[in-house]
């Protein structure tokens, strides 16, 4: 406790007993005046720097060889820098064998030094040209920044080789050159230089949504999200699925598995997570033995596979687990009315004698009428053997190493939203009403709409995750959690239902229509998305909302860039499955100190094509908006923290210079 004669001081300089308390933590850290006031002009000097480029993803869906290669050409721009240095000094072939080598650097060497006949010329040549290209990929960042984002090994090497070469020192960088090819480490520096060029040119990446689901390696993926240097996430329908499985929400659990299923994907689950489906596929065997399950063949199956052993087996799997989804679904929407989902009922609604259905008052005959596990007079009732299944399989996924540390980086790096420099960024939609009003939803008897809605679905995640071993505890947020993945007003998913019966089941096309909420109705107003921007604190006439969650039909004439330039889609179909939808392969939104920049990619097939034939992903890039004024770091989001650290250090200066707080002696 401080003593009264010491509060009144306090009282007196205007400090607080929390304020000296956080003062004497921060001098800690900077323990005199001079270390005060170093940090200061440092601080004061990185405002005025050049803003770091931001780039803007979406959709990954599993597509690891794709996402992999778009962050090492940092969606085109290495091969922009190459061609700033090199211009028509190199020849077209020259300068795409000079961008291979920076994306894959050890596979391209191994290539390379087995064909090259004078090895040494060739490294006294490419080291040149890496280091050129890395010193204009350097040029607008700070020595501390830069070297930050060195390779320890050769920090210093990389940090006197960037300094602009001159008549004085033309020999010592000559000869820093022919020492690192004398000592044989010429391989080991193109592999560091280039992983450095890689680092500059994505200041920070944004990932907007659905890293999980159709592609085959999400958890590769997930890999390099998880060792990313700066990245944040904005939570999609599809990993909130995951998110929600790896809780132990077992609808969610089923969900999952059906997905793997029907992209087959089970691999995924399996090999890479070591989730045993193993039960399943016995249950699966045995509760529809003799069934084709014809509407279950995963997707894009070649026809002559469709009586393989493996094609049999995984459509069984695929319909036992969407059964046991639909009755996990049904026990959560009863328990909860004020979900407003009674018409997901399904299993209510057929006539099991005739084989039929009847939505909204029209009867629909189903095209597959085999339920052995369900009984009419209590659908939703689990079997003995389902309820002992689910239960393995929730043990698997609770207890699955690899895939709970991919779901604590989703939380860690992500959330429903994010709002950073001038930038409005979620993966689906905020809920609208009919009229275009922001959607009041009640939660625990508490009524949420806009940006209160999505932090209360934010919070509640993450109460349901981290007693997910407790789950006794936070039922009602498990609940919730599982609405995200395909609730009428869920702002991960915003459409009125999820018609995944109806796809399987029934084969008129038109009750498979999802309606898409009002903010679709309403994302290419200006005004409607200058009233969100306001919501969430932004500034409309400078900000911008990206988007995600909706792949943009390119090929039918679609524009990604909405409501004159305030809302950007850029869900291009980096996902191969949507690829004949959109007509391209993705996008990424680039946003670096001077311009908004929209990259479209062409499909990219290979890296075994891009090594050995140097096919790179085409990306061709279109102005959206040019600042007539070069941003600087002072105008973003991480400036508003500087700022603040500056303002504490002036105090914690000020506390030195009046006694309060004591230097220390360094």
């Amino acid at each position: 406790m401080i003593p009264n004669y010491e509060k009144d001081q306090l009282l007196k300089n205007n400090y607080s007993e929390d304020e000296l308390r956080f003062l004497n933590l921060l001098a800690e850290k900077f323990p005199n005046v001079q270390a005060a006031c170093t940090e200061i002009i440092n601080l004061e000097s990185i405002l005025n720097l050049p803003k770091g480029t931001e780039h803007f993803l979406t959709d990954i869906h599993g597509e690891y060889e794709t996402f992999s290669h778009v962050l090492r050409n940092a969606s085109g721009m290495v091969r922009k820098k190459i061609d700033v240095v090199f211009g028509h000094i190199l020849s077209e072939k020259e300068k795409t064998r000079l961008a291979i080598l920076i994306y894959y650097p050890e596979e391209k060497l191994k290539l390379i030094t087995n064909e090259q006949e004078d090895l040494n010329q060739w490294f006294g040549i490419t080291l040149r040209r890496l280091i050129a290209v890395a010193r204009v990929s350097a040029d607008k960042y700070t020595q501390s920044k830069v070297r930050k984002a060195m390779p320890h090994d050769f920090a210093y090497v990389i940090d006197e080789l960037l300094n602009e070469p001159n008549a004085k020192k033309e020999k010592y960088f000559d000869c820093i050159i022919q020492s690192i090819i004398d000592v044989d480490r010429a391989n080991q520096f193109i592999v560091a230089i280039s992983k450095f060029i890689q680092r500059l040119l994505i200041d920070r990446l944004h990932i907007i949504g659905d890293i999980y689901d159709r592609g085959p390696f999400a958890d590769k993926v997930m890999d390099l999200i998880h060792d990313h240097y700066s990245v944040d996430i904005q939570w999609g329908n599809h990993d909130i699925v995951w998110m929600a499985a790896a809780t132990g929400i077992r609808s969610s659990i089923a969900a999952v598995i059906r997905l793997s299923a029907r992209y087959n994907n089970l691999d995924t689950l399996e090999d890479a997570y070591g989730i045993n489906l193993m039960p399943l596929a016995t249950f699966a065997m045995n509760a529809y033995e003799g069934d084709s399950c014809k509407s279950f063949i995963p997707q894009n199956t070649p026809k002559e596979n469709y009586g393989s052993t493996q094609i049999q087996l995984t459509s069984k799997m695929h319909k036992a687990i969407m059964v046991i989804e639909m009755k996990l679904a049904g026990e959560i929407i009863r328990r909860n009315p004020e979900l407003e989902m009674e018409d997901r009922l399904l299993l209510d609604f057929i006539n099991y004698e005739k084989g039929t259905i009847t939505i909204e008052g029209k009867e629909y005959e189903l095209n597959d009428k085999a339920f052995p596990t369900i009984d009419p007079k209590n659908p939703y009732k689990l079997t003995k053997e389902e309820k002992e299944l689910t239960e393995k399989l929730r043990y698997s996924f609770l207890y699955c190493d690899k895939l709970q540390n991919h779901i604590k980086t989703l939380f860690s790096k992500g959330g429903t939203y994010l709002s950073y420099n001038s930038n409005l960024l979620f993966h689906g939609c905020i809920p609208l009403d009919d009229n275009g009003e922001l959607k009041e939803l009640v939660l625990q008897g508490k009524t949420y709409k806009g940006k209160a809605l999505c932090d209360q679905f934010d919070l509640i995640c993450r109460r349901a995750y981290f007693n997910r071993e407790h789950p006794e505890i936070t039922s009602k947020d498990r609940d919730y959690m599982w609405y995200l993945w395909s609730g009428a007003y869920s702002p991960l998913f915003g459409k009125d239902k999820m018609t995944t019966f109806e796809r399987y089941f029934i084969d008129d096309k038109k009750v498979h229509h999802e309606e898409s909420n009002m903010y679709y109705k309403l994302r290419d107003d200006k005004d409607a998305c200058c009233r969100i921007l306001e919501e969430f604190g932004l500034d409309p006439e400078v900000s911008h909302i990206i988007n995600g969650h909706i792949p943009v039909k390119v090929a039918e004439g679609e524009s990604p860039i909405k409501a004159e330039g305030k809302l950007f889609v850029i869900d291009g179909g980096m996902s191969k499955p949507y690829q004949k939808v959109t007509g391209i392969a993705g996008y990424t939104l680039i946003y670096d100190s001077y311009s908004l920049i929209l990259a479209v990619h062409t499909s990219f097939e290979s890296k075994r094509r891009a090594l050995l034939d140097e096919v790179d992903i085409v990306s061709t890039r279109s102005l959206i908006e040019h600042a007539t004024t070069r941003i600087r770091v002072g105008d973003t989001y991480i400036g508003n923290n500087i700022r603040q650290q500056i303002k504490d250090l002036n105090r914690l200066l000020e506390a030195f210079r009046k006694g309060l707080v004591k230097t220390k002696i360094l």
